[in-house]
């Protein structure tokens, strides 16, 4: 798919898994599967990493057919939840970035117009997040304010 503010037409990489069926591979039960998902974030993972771990060092390939869930219900379940959602998070950071780099750099239009990009997708998917309900409705992108998640 295109995307937008960019001249790439798409993005060419890893295929995830045609079928959403469990493996015959996967020695795993579904438990196993969970416990090894909370004990990485509870380690400090990201719902992304934990993905990337589980495929590459434990061999699943997707945790939604094993469990019959998705990683982000069974870390809420557990208890761990996250105050943001992850894509927004990280485009927060790249903002937050973005903003330190122009501050020692106020001619760089360039990246003025990246922050301008960056922002603007802050802004949908705030809309949206909030429209869905995994964000408060009173939350307001304030750079200032978040400068607590650059780290």
């Amino acid at each position: 798919m295109p995307h937008r503010s960019r001249h790439k037409k798409g993005r060419s990489s890893s295929v995830r898994p045609p079928h959403p069926t469990v493996p015959t591979w996967i020695q795993y039960t579904p438990e196993e599967v969970e416990q090894l998902a909370v004990e990485l974030a509870r380690r400090g993972f990201p719902p992304s990493q934990i993905g990337i771990i589980l495929r590459d060092q434990y061999g699943i390939p997707l945790v939604k057919p094993i469990t019959g869930k998705k990683l982000t219900k069974i870390l809420e379940e557990h208890g761990i939840k996250q105050e943001l959602p992850e894509d927004l998070l990280n485009l927060i950071r790249r903002a937050l970035r973005i903003r330190k780099h122009l501050e020692e750099h106020p001619k760089d239009m360039a990246s003025r117009r990246g922050l301008q990009l960056v922002e603007s997708k802050i802004h949908r998917l705030i809309k949206y997040y909030k429209r869905v309900g995994k964000i408060p409705q009173d939350f307001v992108y304030n750079p200032e304010a978040l400068s607590h998640l650059a780290t």
